[in-house]
């Protein structure tokens, strides 16, 4: 029996991961499977794991107020110390670019275990941009045994760094597993309180504008910018904007001094993961900084303008599913009215064909572990 040691920390790295650990959780023959987590966010990852039935079995619960990069990453690299020397797994799994993922990983290398990286290969190649991400991902593909890529484009990115082709396998985004699951489920929560509650908010047959935005290197002007788009979008459209606002004080204060008392722009707090994926499914665009709504909107037919100004997610931009906008407000406006305005454009880009995978990644990680000798 293989020992599987599954780590994340984070609301985006649990929803990338739950496919996986139940996809192991599903052969008990095969494989002893446990979760550890760092609750490097601590209410939004609690919010997934009830969604997707995980009960971990490691928690290091190390959120703190004002936590910097410092004492999280030697946290999370002292915390796993004690769980690695107790389970010793085969395997280590971690996803993508958080700090939990670089120092879980470096933790899992230090132990001896195989370090597995879904997600691997994403890169912008500016170690800023996005800040810490960008090289925690490095960081973790230079310490990582196999490296689970969802694209042939992140394939290439670790081919070009010397990684031997094979260590790689091309899975598909553990993402799009997630939202299949997700949006059936999402079907059964009819009287879900939150869903109810933006049911309440939403105007019946006016078009509707979903925003995120957290990014640290928007923070600032960045931040000024996007809000100052916004409110020239409601203003000169009429279209319906719902902005669940992270709790950061870097966003919250920029957002709600521009943003708030407009009646077409309803800023409401951070959603469940239920919650906004039923969100997104009711959106006609979205307009976002994050990197997991860039590969999820495709597969429900959703534009998407990304307020960045690189993207390690270059795929969705080939395939026209999404538009880098920066914190250009001139361009947020411009491009956000052309696909409101037009219609031909927004049925062309809302039907591509989704470069991110089929729904069944994590099938295919499970599959290469269990017949690798």
């Amino acid at each position: 029996m293989k020992k599987i040691l599954v780590v994340f920390g984070t609301r985006p790295e649990a929803i990338k991961m739950a496919p996986l650990v139940k996809e192991f959780q599903k052969n008990s023959v095969d494989f002893d499977t446990k979760v550890c987590v760092t609750a490097q966010h601590r209410e939004m990852l609690d919010q997934v794991l009830e969604f997707y039935e995980i009960e971990p079995d490691f928690d290091l619960d190390l959120m703190k107020p004002n936590q910097n990069l410092y004492s999280l990453t030697s946290d999370i690299i002292v915390g796993m110390k004690t769980i690695l020397e107790d389970f010793q797994p085969d395997y280590v799994f971690v996803h993508g670019d958080t700090t939990t993922t670089m120092a879980a990983g470096i933790a899992g290398f230090y132990s001896g275990a195989q370090v597995c990286h879904i997600e691997a290969g994403l890169r912008t190649y500016n170690k800023r941009a996005p800040f810490p991400e960008e090289l925690n991902r490095q960081i973790t593909g230079r310490v990582a045994d196999y490296h689970f890529s969802p694209t042939i484009t992140s394939k290439q990115n670790l081919l070009q760094e010397n990684t031997s082709e094979d260590r790689i396998l091309v899975t598909g985004n553990t993402v799009i597993d997630a939202l299949m699951f997700s949006v059936e489920k999402v079907k059964q929560l009819e009287g879900n309180q939150e869903i109810e509650f933006l049911k309440s908010i939403i105007t019946p047959n006016r078009d509707l504008i979903l925003v995120t935005g957290h990014r640290r290197e928007n923070h600032g002007q960045g931040f000024l910018n996007i809000c100052t788009a916004l409110k020239e979008i409601a203003e000169t459209t009429g279209v319906q904007i719902i902005y669940p606002v992270h709790l950061n004080p870097n966003v919250q204060k920029p957002v709600y001094d521009i943003l708030g008392g407009i009646d077409n722009i309803k800023l409401i707090d951070p959603l469940s993961y239920p919650a906004f994926i039923w969100l997104m499914n009711q959106s006609k665009l979205i307009i976002t900084d994050s990197g997991g709504v860039q590969e999820e909107a495709p597969s429900l037919g959703k534009p998407v303008l990304v307020m960045r100004d690189t993207t390690e997610r270059p795929e969705a931009v080939e395939a026209g599913t999404v538009l880098l906008v920066g914190t250009n407000a001139n361009l947020i406006v411009k491009e956000a009215t052309s696909l409101l305005s037009d219609h031909h454009r927004y049925e062309k880009m809302s039907a591509l064909h989704n470069p991110y995978g089929d729904g069944k990644a994590s099938e295919r990680v499970v599959e290469f572990i269990l017949n690798n000798n």
